[in-house]
């Protein structure tokens, strides 16, 4: 979607941290640029104002698809409710996250945004 339709913005709603450490989407090569806002904060405390910080960003209502990031899906699902919710829609979540969900053994990483091989980067 983001690459077949120049209108469509991507919103990474993990925390800043994850943003730093684990690393984030690329849209470089799209010529555009990823939007961030955290969904919870670092401490787990809910972003009361995401919808405010979303219309800030510019992500406003209107025909635009807006698709919606987390670490696995769990957090950007809430994030594309709200921004429905809010008149933000088409509102799209990545189902599986940047990582992915936990594998048999625990970890993630074999689904997701970077398992796929979409373009990310890291600090």
């Amino acid at each position: 979607m983001l690459s077949d339709n120049p209108e469509a913005v991507l919103v990474d709603v993990r925390t800043e941290a994850e943003w730093r450490f684990v690393g984030v989407p690329d849209l470089s090569g799209l010529g555009r640029e990823v939007i961030y806002i955290e969904w919870n904060r670092t401490d787990g405390q809910r972003n009361e104002d995401f919808v405010t910080d979303l219309l800030a960003a510019g992500v406003t209502p209107g025909p635009r698809p807006v698709v919606f990031l987390c670490r696995s899906g769990n957090r950007s699902i809430g994030a594309a409710v709200a921004a429905t919710a809010a008149g933000i829609a088409p509102s799209y979540n990545v189902l599986d996250g940047f990582e992915g969900n936990l594998d048999e053994h625990g970890h993630r990483g074999g689904t997701g945004w970077r398992a796929v091989g979409l373009p990310w980067t890291q600090s």
